[in-house]
């Protein structure tokens, strides 16, 4: 967690992604970057690209750096290393690139109240981060002071397709020195018996090097609802799960399910992409 990206749009619950990346940061010896993604009129962003200087364009991209320079004078930011980047363009791929060129190592993103992806930064291109980016992303839903993850909930299906993303899971709660709940839901229609269930993941499990963690296996109507509800149970501080960006989710996780955790969870989520 060397480099991290915080996305900001100057609104309140980007500040708390970036008090959040502060403290990861302060932790892990780590340098922030701060992107803010200017949004301009199309003929304008034509004028962007062809070299031609409007006045309109000078006065968003002043107003956006003394924003971004207001930003970096915050107590919570003092000691660290911290760089601003403007972009002139909206697309998710434009951060997808930003991330390539800065060998960044985690995405912290806020997000607005329940209403998750449909007010977090830069709207609908936000969920496609969370769904491509190669790097992990943590969504922050509110001020969080102290960041401690001692409760590190992760659910899945435990397939092969999971064992490289999960590599990050590892590292992840090793670095926070969280213990890793792994867990497995069972709902009516995808239903396993304790012993079958338990084995999956005794198998998968005994593949990494995890510091601590534990297995369960929960029950619920589905699997948004267990993952949810088993992270309530034990007070978890992190709720972790993978996204597949070819099909848009794992098999596991069908439907919208993360995009529902995202807007329902009150608790930070991380999401990891099986490439």
């Amino acid at each position: 967690m060397k480099k991290i990206l915080i996305p900001t749009d100057f609104s309140e619950h980007a500040e708390y992604a970036l008090k959040v990346a502060a403290q990861i940061a302060r932790k892990h010896n780590g340098e922030i970057i701060l992107l803010h993604m200017l949004e301009l009129p199309h003929e304008t962003g034509d004028a962007v690209s062809s070299g031609h200087a409007l006045p309109e364009i000078m006065f968003f991209k002043n107003a956006a750096i003394a924003k971004l320079e207001s930003l970096m004078d915050s107590d919570y930011l003092e000691g660290l290393k911290v760089s601003e980047i403007i972009q002139f363009e909206m697309a998710f791929d434009g951060i997808l690139n930003l991330i390539k060129k800065n060998d960044v190592d985690l995405i912290v993103m806020g997000s607005h109240g329940a209403s998750g992806f449909k007010d977090m930064f830069i709207g609908s291109n936000a969920e496609k981060v969370v769904r491509y980016s190669d790097v992990p992303v943590l969504i922050i839903k509110k001020e969080l002071p102290e960041f401690h993850i001692q409760k590190f909930v992760f659910a899945s299906d435990f397939t092969e397709e999971v064992n490289k993303p999960f590599e990050k899971v590892v590292e992840v709660a090793n670095k926070f020195g969280a213990e890793l709940n792994l867990v497995m839901i069972n709902t009516p229609n995808n239903f396993k018996s304790t012993l079958v269930a338990q084995d999956i993941m005794d198998k998968f499990v005994a593949k990494f090097n995890i510091n601590s963690y534990s297995t369960h296996i929960f029950n619920d109507a589905n699997v948004e609802k267990g993952i949810l509800n088993f992270s309530n149970s034990i007070n978890a501080d992190l709720i972790g799960m993978c996204t597949h960006g070819r099909k848009g989710l794992s098999h596991f996780f069908n439907g919208s399910i993360s995009e529902d955790l995202v807007n329902h969870s009150v608790k930070p989520v991380i999401t990891f992409r099986i490439k």
